[in-house]
């Protein structure tokens, strides 16, 4: 027979808490770390090298900045319904670049006409127009002045009337 009375050897049973403990640390953790990231007190970006300023740090506008006034482009549009496109534009230029912008307005001026002329009317109604035009105007002042001299382009006033 059996004698009820041998002891066990197996180890005893683990309580609860000892098995949840460690997803309560990494729950902790986890909360903690999501709070402080809402609360903008660090960025994870900011390990790897790709962080941005804050939303509400921005950065201001250095002295080197220089907006050129394209002159007002006012075009015909081809088409059974008589339809004219206003564009007024300002490029942004290095400082010392600012005399060469001015000297070079009337082939910038140029270049942007003839771009704009050769667009098809029915294209202005499209998503997205401005930005390819914005995006184009740019390379061809690019073109123009080269890539040192231009920061960017400012699109001011963009009708069809």
């Amino acid at each position: 027979m059996t004698d009820i009375s041998q002891t066990s050897d197996a180890a005893p049973r683990p309580s609860r808490m000892g098995r949840l403990l460690p997803l309560l640390i990494s729950g902790g953790a986890l909360a903690g770390g999501l709070a402080t990231t809402y609360l903008g007190l660090w960025s994870p970006l900011a390990l790897v090298g790709g962080a941005s300023p804050p939303a509400g740090h921005a950065a201001p506008a250095g002295p080197g900045v220089v907006f050129v006034d394209v002159p007002r482009i006012v075009l015909t549009l081809p088409g059974p319904q008589e339809k004219s496109l206003a564009l007024t534009a300002m490029i942004e230029v290095e400082p010392a670049s600012q005399a060469q912008a001015r000297a070079l307005m009337p082939r910038i001026s140029d270049a942007f006409n003839s771009f704009l002329s050769e667009i098809e009317p029915a294209a202005f109604e499209r998503r997205g127009i401005l930005e390819i035009i914005r995006l184009e105007l740019a390379t061809r002042a690019r073109f123009v002045l080269g890539d040192a001299a231009l920061r960017d382009l400012l699109i001011t006033e963009f009708r069809i009337q």
